[in-house]
């Protein structure tokens, strides 16, 4: 396809704010694109032609040697709460929104090109990516997306034919992201800082027109919006509590109000069920350990509920009132969506009381007998412990556990195939093990070779279907070591 003809039909409604809401620029142009992975079946959901994207135009594109035709790039300007220090001005340091397409569902989305060079936001960064996180973020977020967990997505992956200094030199690389939106909690403290209510008045219009039109007919548009954040933000969370998910950097500038997971930096999932659970080399207290991710997440909401205060009434007072009693619905829909989740990953049909002490009876005996999350979920069997069972290295909890279980399920009679398969559509047999996480981008980047990382991508893309010859990719790593993960900035 000649570079003339690569079509986007961009319609940038972001760029159609005032200015001071980003910066433009162009990417930076890298010496020597070389097209890696290409999301073909995201790009037809998104309408583009996959075959153009993999041509010579197309890679240059997406590599930010070249502006398709209706592209208007900018760096989003926004703030955020650093591990609990506020930091006034942050903004897209190392990546530029190419512009918006309606997908085929008639949904906005996102284009962004990440480790597309410095911004006036970069803060003396080179503005690059290594290829192992981007590599990382391809692969976490397609099997977050084959979980059905909100989340953005990876269009491609392109090597740049440079290197960059982190440690010591690694190869470059630049990730095309596809999202919802890239509006964060932190872009309304950006404006919030600088006590500019007419740009948080027209950020939050253009997040409601764009991501909750319904909060337009509202008696009270914004506060409708903020409990609309909540909802998605609580359902999102969950998603993650359910499959082990530790996101390891909640900042407010990594909280999409779209309630999308995003910025896969140093996440991880867990193996050992611990609730103490942290990954990141930076996150020496714990902060976004994996039992804390709701805590932080109301944290996080009662930031955004600051913001929205000069909007919500006129008197400060009715105000703060207002959003405490918005932002009180966050632990209700959080504790319903974890149990719903819950009582599917036990096989529950119906809903009794005592469901969610029997959950967290089990995830005790987990935590006791060292058991690995994922594993012990997906083995547990309506007629038998057999699977289940070896999973402990403390065996007590989880037989007293077992008895009271089969009680629970003979209030509601199914045949055990039923229960069963309903039990493995909710428990995920592969996901992104981080010993295999490891080992495909040491392969990559070590020695060039794809093949691992496109073989466990395939493996991630269905993670409930029991696949023969793939037994492998579903089992813990032998020990448990330490596993630490880095932000790559």
């Amino acid at each position: 396809m000649a570079p003339d003809t690569l079509s986007f039909a961009f319609d940038n409604s972001y760029a159609r704010l005032p200015e001071r809401f980003y910066a433009r620029l162009d990417p930076t142009p890298v010496a020597a694109p070389r097209l890696l992975k290409l999301n073909a079946a995201l790009a037809a959901e998104l309408g583009l032609d996959a075959a153009a994207l993999a041509s010579p135009a197309g890679v240059e594109m997406l590599a930010g040697n070249r502006v398709a035709p209706g592209s208007l790039p900018i760096a989003l300007a926004y703030a955020g709460h650093q591990f609990g220090n506020f930091v006034p001005q942050l903004g897209d340091g190392r990546a530029i929104l190419l512009g918006e397409v309606i997908d085929r569902a008639g949904r906005r989305r996102d284009l962004q090109l990440k480790g597309s060079g410095p911004t006036p936001f970069s803060r003396r960064g080179d503005g690059r990516a290594a290829l192992g996180p981007v590599l990382r973020e391809y692969l976490v977020s397609e099997a977050m997306a084959a979980l059905g967990i909100p989340t953005t997505r990876s269009l491609a992956a392109v090597a740049t034919g440079e290197e960059i200094w982190r440690e010591a030199p690694l190869p470059g690389a630049v990730l095309t992201r596809v999202a919802a939106s890239h509006v964060r909690v932190g872009t309304f403290q950006f404006f919030a800082a600088r006590g500019d209510t007419e740009a948080l008045r027209l950020l939050a219009d253009h997040v409601i027109e764009r991501h909750y039109p319904e909060a337009r007919t509202d008696a009270n548009p914004y506060r409708a919006l903020f409990a609309a954040v909540i909802a998605r933000q609580a359902t999102l969370v969950a998603g993650w509590m359910l499959v082990g998910f530790v996101h390891g950097v909640m900042n407010t500038d990594n909280c999409s109000v779209a309630g999308e997971t995003i910025d896969y930096g140093p996440c991880a999932f867990m193996d050992v069920y611990k609730p103490d659970t942290v990954f990141s080399s930076i996150d020496q207290g714990g902060r976004y350990a994996y039992a804390n991710q709701p805590r932080i997440a109301h944290w996080n909401l009662a930031r955004f509920g600051e913001t929205l205060l000069p909007l919500l009434a006129e008197d400060s007072d009715a105000a703060l009132a207002m959003a405490n009693e918005t932002l009180a619905t966050f632990q209700p829909r959080y504790g319903q969506a974890l149990l719903a989740g819950m009582r599917r990953k036990l096989g529950l049909f119906t809903e009794e009381s005592g469901d969610a002490a029997l959950a967290q009876e089990l995830l005790n005996a987990m935590a006791e007998g060292r058991a690995d999350f994922t594993a012990t979920f997906r083995a547990l069997d309506p007629e038998s412990d057999a699977a289940a069972l070896p999973r402990f290295a403390a065996t007590d909890g989880y037989e007293a556990w077992a008895v009271k279980w089969r009680e629970r399920l003979a209030h509601e009679p199914r045949p055990a195939a039923e229960r069963r398969a309903a039990m493995h559509a909710a428990n995920p047999l592969y996901i992104p093990r981080n010993h295999r996480v490891e080992a495909v981008l040491a392969a990559a980047i070590e020695q060039g070779d794809l093949g691992p990382f496109e073989d466990f991508l395939a493996v991630l893309s269905k993670p409930f279907d029991a696949r023969p010859g793939l037994e492998a990719y579903a089992e813990p790593p032998e020990g448990q070591g330490v596993y630490r993960t880095f932000c790559g900035t």
